[in-house]
């Protein structure tokens, strides 16, 4: 293992180590959830994600959902009907996720017990 500092450039932008990219990937307060419901519920419309998380504003879920799919983390599948149909659902690296995320959400569990119980 070296110690010098490694330098990735991914996206016009540098990053100290491969974790540096996944967190700016998936990190902040959203983009996680976005792809827990997506992947624990199944494809959704965007109204379906709204009222799954109701605390996100519209403009933010429309700016996260973009990102997600520009990372190509979600599909995004319009259906030529009037009025517009969409729908959301994971793509093959958000699947991937799915491991991770899963463990978090028992993590979850174990400490909200624990905490609750004092």
């Amino acid at each position: 293992m070296s110690l010098e500092p490694c330098v990735l450039n991914f996206k016009n932008k540098e990053y100290a180590c491969t974790f540096e990219i996944a967190m700016d990937l998936i990190g902040g307060k959203w983009k996680p959830i976005i792809i827990w419901h997506l992947g624990s519920k199944g494809t959704k419309r965007f109204s379906e994600l709204k009222k799954l998380i109701p605390k996100i504003t519209q403009k933010m879920l429309t700016q996260q959902l973009r990102e997600l799919e520009s990372d190509k983390l979600i599909i995004r599948k319009v259906y030529p009907q009037v009025p517009p149909k969409v729908e959301y659902s994971l793509g093959e690296l958000g699947e991937s996720l799915m491991p991770i995320l899963t463990m978090m959400y028992n993590w979850g569990e174990v400490y909200y017990e624990k905490i609750d119980k004092r």
